[in-house]
């Protein structure tokens, strides 16, 4: 049986609302002891009756075990409670209740700034953040320079790190936090700002230090394909609370039907803004007739959206993504994207019509977001956040060839027209 890790018994955090002091002990103090007299708070504002505050369990009653070398993905929404788990484990912040054992010593990796000094320099915060983890100069010195190569930051590296930009920030402190001697590597949304070439480099360098030296590894981040890459058990949280504890597999997949599920059943009011109302969105044939589904590869499909214009601007765009069932987003399509001057919307009633190519999925379920935004300014809605969902499953029809009847390998499955023994290939494709 293997060591455990970390063990959460009933944690709890709760955090209260508004302003919970003004500035001054003796303030504070003053009006704490007119309360318990029964007298009124002289801090407040006129006609304001009482400071009575809520507040709301940002992590509520949760138990769990993680085993030592386990990698764990902790997966949710926004606001489900994932940081606040990784800042309780990281003794960053203290529990309202319960009590966490932590066998072994911890590097942290949680907002982009979190442990750095931002006058000291890149390296003087390597020195700072090793001898926090209880470790000599000596040691250091010996990763130092292996560190520097990680981060990519050679000519910055005595620079103080205020003056680095986010990436240079965060590729320093994953270098840190993976380099020095510690038993659990905490990690909160480390992809979300780093370039392509660095988040593969971050996920091998996790696989490593998991595989290799037994490292335990708590991983938070919103992409899916991440996180299963890494990590081979799951925590899913909503709202404080763990709904499901499990393979990344299985927690992926049920997080991901969670979320479906919840968005299917849709409220079309809910999306009514300051530039339309949704009036419908659903899945039609050529006809504008609705699907019957499953719906075979060969068949045409167009997402139907429907909208009442309250407000035109320039840059306003509309139009949905599609995701498979892992959560991996297959395209995003806009009405922009055959831009003509005749297709732009009107005040009013529109109806847009926007085509799934056929012989391009492949066999499987997915999953249709509605995407609204002004381009590059805001979002109006979300796909990846709160957005109507449609469901589509995929079934036969992939190919008239008698050699694929079956779902194919890979992600789509498009039929691609070829030639054979054509000297000239170009001027026969496609005629």
């Amino acid at each position: 049986m293997k060591d455990i890790a970390i063990k959460a018994e009933h944690i709890g955090k709760y955090y209260r609302l508004g302003q919970i002091n003004s500035g001054m002990f003796y303030t504070d103090a003053k009006n704490w002891l007119r309360h318990k007299l029964g007298k009124e708070d002289m801090t407040l504002k006129i006609g304001e009756k009482s400071r009575d505050r809520t507040g709301f369990w940002a992590i509520d009653d949760i138990s769990f075990e993680i085993e030592q070398g386990d990698r764990v993905g902790i997966i949710g929404k926004n606001g489900a409670g994932k940081s606040t788990l990784l800042k309780l484990i990281s003794q960053v912040a203290t529990l309202t209740k319960g009590k966490i054992g932590i066998n072994g010593n911890i590097a942290s990796l949680l907002e982009v700034g979190t442990g750095f000094h931002p006058e000291m320099t890149g390296r003087e915060n390597v020195y700072l953040n090793g001898a926090i983890l209880g470790m000599k100069r000596a040691e250091i010195n010996q990763k130092m320079d292996e560190i520097i190569a990680f981060s990519e930051i050679n000519e910055h590296i005595d620079t103080p790190v205020k003056r680095y930009s986010s990436g240079m920030y965060v590729r320093l402190a994953f270098a840190v936090a993976a380099n020095l001697d510690s038993d659990i590597l905490i990690a909160d949304e480390v992809l979300a700002v780093g370039d392509a070439s660095f988040q593969k480099r971050a996920l091998g360098k996790m696989n490593e230090l998991s595989t290799g030296k037994g490292r335990t590894v708590l991983f938070v981040s919103h992409q899916m394909n991440a996180v299963k890459a890494l990590c081979h058990s799951g925590i899913v949280l909503e709202h404080g609370k763990i709904i499901m504890q499990d393979s990344i597999d299985q927690c992926i997949a049920g997080y991901q039907k969670h979320l479906t599920d919840k968005k299917t059943i849709m409220d079309l009011s809910h999306y009514d803004n300051e530039f339309f109302e949704l009036l419908g969105f659903g899945l039609v044939d050529q006809n504008g007739k609705d699907l019957v589904q499953p719906l075979e590869n060969s068949q045409k499909a167009f997402v139907r959206i429907e909208l009442n214009m309250k407000k035109i601007h320039h840059s306003f765009v509309i139009g949905y993504s599609i995701c498979n069932s892992d959560g991996e987003v297959i395209y995003w399509s806009y009405v922009t994207d055959d831009y003509k001057e005749e297709k732009q919307l009107k005040g009013g009633r529109n109806i847009l019509m926007g085509e799934i190519p056929n012989h391009f999925l492949n066999e499987g379920e997915y999953s249709i977001f509605l995407s609204a935004s002004l381009h590059y300014i805001q979002w109006i809605v979300n796909p990846e956040e709160d957005a109507p969902c449609l469901k589509l499953h995929i079934q036969g029809g992939l190919s008239d060839s008698p050699f694929w009847t079956l779902k194919r390998s890979g992600v789509c499955a498009p039929v691609l027209k070829w030639s054979v023994n054509d000297p000239d290939p170009r001027t026969r494709i496609g005629n």
